[in-house]
């Protein structure tokens, strides 16, 4: 159970600990022991037999795995530095991901803790599946329920320092994975305006790429350069 983010701001270590960090490096540092025992990292990759699943759905959460809060356009709250802002757009502007940010998990299996990433090619191979089997319209409350009224309207890859996203006052690599959603849901928007819901994060099927290689059939030329080192070897004897 790593450092989170809390509700005012601060981080704690664990579900049970104390809000009393101010940043999540001072959170880590103070439980340096316990992040030097988790090394383990894993690259994940899109899974070809299961392209049409690579991102299944975007799910509005309390906390995000990739620990970046979005900003809305609304009355209440305008994070955003046009002149004039329709009050009645009900949009959201979040990173959905960022490349290379290791994002921490646990197996319950093992009861083992690992991080994960992904590569800036993986981000926008995901990015471009999401459109193409048509999953803009699939949305969860907490990575539980299916949801209606939410639609992804917008999707864009950073690609330089004059990307839009500066505007709403991100600051992240370039090869983010960025959505603009219409929240439609009147309970869910007032969950967003209220705090409660906090970011987004993605819901999919992907596989380690370590693992994935060691499952990889041989190819037809691997197979003869191996019968050739055979046959080399024979005749030598």
């Amino acid at each position: 159970m790593p450092c989170e983010k809390c509700d005012n701001g601060k981080y704690k270590f664990g579900k049970t600990g104390s809000c009393t960090y101010n940043t999540i490096a001072e959170c880590e540092e103070a439980n340096k022991d316990y992040y030097e025992k988790t090394t383990s990292i894993v690259e994940l990759v899109i899974d070809d037999d299961s392209q049409e699943l690579a991102i299944d759905a975007i799910s509005l959460v309390t906390s995000p795995a990739i620990e970046q809060d979005f900003v809305y356009f609304g009355k209440e709250k305008n994070n955003l530095t046009f002149a004039k802002v329709d009050e009645e757009k009900r949009m959201i502007i979040s990173p959905a991901l960022i490349p290379n940010k290791q994002i921490f998990r646990h197996n319950p299996n093992t009861d083992s803790d690992y991080y994960v990433y992904f590569s800036p090619d993986t981000v926008r191979k995901a990015s471009e599946l999401y459109l193409k089997h048509n999953n803009h319209h699939k949305a969860t409350y907490q990575h539980q329920d299916r949801v209606s009224g939410v639609l992804t309207v917008e999707s864009w890859i950073k690609e330089g320092d004059m990307d839009k996203s500066k505007l709403y006052g991100y600051d992240l690599p370039n090869g983010t994975w960025f959505v603009k959603m219409k929240i439609e849901n009147d309970e869910l928007w007032n969950k967003i305006k209220e705090g409660e819901l906090k970011g987004l994060s993605i819901e999919g099927y992907f596989t380690d790429k370590m693992e994935k290689m060691s499952q990889k059939a041989p190819t037809n030329e691997e197979i003869l350069t191996a019968l050739n080192e055979i046959i080399k070897q024979n005749q030598t004897k």
